[in-house]
């Protein structure tokens, strides 16, 4: 069981998962509007139309109200911050390194609300198995079960349920 938990926790809190994270929603984002675009780089009209992109995605599968994306003088600002090689655009890289930055915040957020949902669930299971004793059939088997696994199984069921909603994207 702690080794469940403890692969759960680096999941969530893994620096290398949220970069691999980050990195398929840049690539994916940036694949859509360069396509849109035909060019191997986002000029600032297009960096702006994929940091929308990216931020409904964020919206779209973290619970909780919603983020705002940034204003277009700050995207402009941290455009040029970004623009390493300085030709006014950025590249695949730059854009990674841009969303990067420019979700730092946004990330941690999030990893707040997951670790609520996990603290929320367990809570939530023990509340809903004391509610369940007076259903028949099913009250009976939920009351064999020990706190602890039932906990376990609901958060285990959330966190399963947001992976196929990851992956249906």
């Amino acid at each position: 069981m702690g080794q469940v938990l403890a692969c759960i926790q680096d999941k969530l809190h893994g620096k290398q998962w949220r970069h691999q994270q980050l990195r398929k929603i840049t690539d994916r984002v940036f694949d859509r509007v360069k396509t849109d675009a035909g060019r191997e780089h986002l000029t600032f009209e297009e960096l702006f139309i994929a940091v929308l992109f990216v931020y409904n995605d964020i919206n779209k599968h973290i619970p909780g109200p919603h983020i705002d994306p940034p204003p277009k003088e700050k995207v402009k600002t941290m455009m040029e911050v970004c623009d390493f090689n300085l030709d006014g655009v950025l590249d695949r890289e730059e854009f990674y390194q841009f969303i990067k930055k420019l979700t730092a915040d946004t990330l941690d957020i999030v990893s707040r609300n997951l670790i609520i949902a996990l603290v929320l669930a367990p809570t939530v299971a023990i509340l809903t198995k004391r509610a369940t004793e007076g259903v028949p059939g099913v009250g009976k088997v939920v009351q064999k079960l020990p706190n602890s696994v039932y906990a376990s199984l609901i958060a285990l069921g959330v966190l399963v349920l947001e992976n196929v909603a990851e992956a249906s994207t």
